[in-house]
């Protein structure tokens, strides 16, 4: 079994910006399918049922949402690394042991989630300002949403693990198939049988539990070291200590990311409906960038994590170059596409042309400084990839978090207009950007992981050996 796993291996070895591409593009696949879910809710909620039902699907509803699903994606990140260094090293033993901690954490975690966030749901949205007018459907398409939790920590937890050994393709075919799924399901629900925003929210939790069932299907039949076997569930404490180490950080990390934008969401909410319907269809299309900059990551990840394992950090620093350029070329051309094609994709979403103005003139702003982003993930998912997880944190929350939360809270209530709202995000991207190019040439110098530090201990082993 050894020998097999250690051939189909191929990312401590090869062309590097080869295997990362061969790793990369089935996850930005699978982050389009997976953006899908929410996604067809808004286009056929704002088609079949107006403005105000996709404010409830896509505003507060969203915000918190994409916390959750951001924060159980980072959480996830902590196993990843673990099992991903341990497979590269070949240490099977202990990947089959982190893969059991893995999940029956995640089906833990789920629970807890569900529990708190349906009970909660009411007291979260009227504190961050949702209009009394989508008051009510918002609550309802967030609890159907909560109700999901447990298979959706499952999936990610599920998909992290083989995405940690190299798979990267089937979590994409699963997301694939339940995405279609998703869409049809929720016409059934919305169109067919007029449900409204609950049958968009049924839809989704609907397809959340089918992509569970396949990804676990996946590690339950595998004759590999990563086999789960349900009689063997349960935590080990050492092996969860180390996942959480580095996933509790990339965690709050993500909490940093997002936690400001309900306070953005709050001005945003004060603004009107137009206002919100217009964020929100804009959030929605600008998860093209963002799924793609979190699938460089997460490539990132996996690839340092395995070569750090592997002892090949020469390849950990050529991957970063590499990753920057692809990142960077990705950018500027999802910039050109948003800026050029604007008012059609707003179009997709709703008819009301004052809505459509509003997302259009965010789309010509926000998207113009993609670019510094590039270096935040980057760099960030390379640290974890090599276990260091709480230095990114603290540089997201000097360089995210805290920047976000004084522009809010000191220069936004005395202006209180959509673009010094949103302007919050440019300062924050270019700041924290920065931040990570000093901290990561620091970091890998201190460490000796420049070319000319790693051709010294080469030959230092070579000499060694002789």
């Amino acid at each position: 079994m050894a020998a097999k796993t250690a051939a189909k291996n191929a990312i401590t070895e090869g062309v590097i910006w080869k295997q990362v591409l061969i790793f990369f593009f089935p996850l930005l696949l699978g982050a389009f399918f997976q953006q899908m879910y929410n996604m067809a809710d808004s286009i056929i909620v704002g088609r079949y049922l107006g403005k105000e039902a996709l404010s409830a699907v896509g505003g507060s509803t969203g915000k918190i949402v994409d916390v959750l699903t951001y924060f159980s994606v980072a959480l996830t990140t902590g196993s990843s690394v673990i099992i991903a260094q341990y497979y590269g090293a070949k240490n099977y033993i202990h990947t089959e042991r982190a893969v059991h901690t893995a999940v029956t954490f995640a089906a833990l975690f789920g629970l807890v989630v569900t529990v708190l966030g349906f009970a909660l749901t009411p007291a979260m949205l009227k504190a961050i300002d949702t209009p009394d007018e989508i008051l009510k459907p918002s609550i309802t398409y967030l609890r159907i949403y909560f109700i999901g939790m447990v298979p959706n920590l499952l999936y990610n937890m599920g998909a992290a693990i083989l995405r940690a050994i190299g798979d990267s393709k089937r979590p994409l075919i699963f997301l694939a198939i339940t995405c279609f799924l998703n869409i049809i399901i929720d016409l059934f629900f919305v169109v067919v049988l007029n449900m409204g925003v609950a049958g968009a929210g049924i839809a989704t939790t609907l397809s959340l539990f089918i992509s569970a069932a396949m990804v676990m299907g996946a590690i339950l039949l595998t004759k590999d070291c990563y086999r789960f076997y349900v009689t063997h569930m349960g935590i080990r404490m050492s092996l969860l200590k180390r996942m959480l180490k580095i996933g509790v950080p990339a965690g709050v990390q993500s909490l940093m990311f997002n936690l400001p934008n309900i306070l953005l969401q709050v001005y945003i909410n004060r603004l009107g409906t137009d206002t919100v319907a217009a964020w929100s269809t804009y959030s929605k299309i600008e998860t093209i960038f963002w799924m793609t900059t979190a699938s460089l990551g997460s490539a990132m990840t996996t690839f340092s994590g395995q070569n750090y394992g592997a002892g090949r950090k020469d390849r950990v620093m050529k991957s970063v170059k590499e990753c920057l350029a692809m990142g960077l070329f990705a950018s500027v051309l999802i910039t050109t596409f948003l800026y050029t094609c604007s008012h059609m994709l707003m179009s997709l979403f709703v008819s009301d042309e004052n809505v459509i103005e509003i997302g259009v003139s965010i789309m010509h702003y926000l998207p113009l400084f993609f670019e510094f982003y590039i270096f935040i993930e980057v760099f960030s998912g390379t640290l974890r990839g090599t276990g260091n997880s709480f230095k990114p944190m603290i540089i997201a929350i000097s360089g995210i978090c805290i920047p976000r939360i004084l522009w809010l809270t000191v220069v936004v209530p005395k202006n209180q207009s959509l673009f010094t709202i949103l302007f919050t995000f440019p300062l924050s991207w270019v700041l924290t950007g920065c931040m990570f190019i000093v901290y990561f040439v620091y970091y890998t110098k201190k460490r000796g992981w420049w070319k000319k530090d790693l051709i010294k201990a080469a030959e230092a082993k070579k000499h060694k050996t002789m």
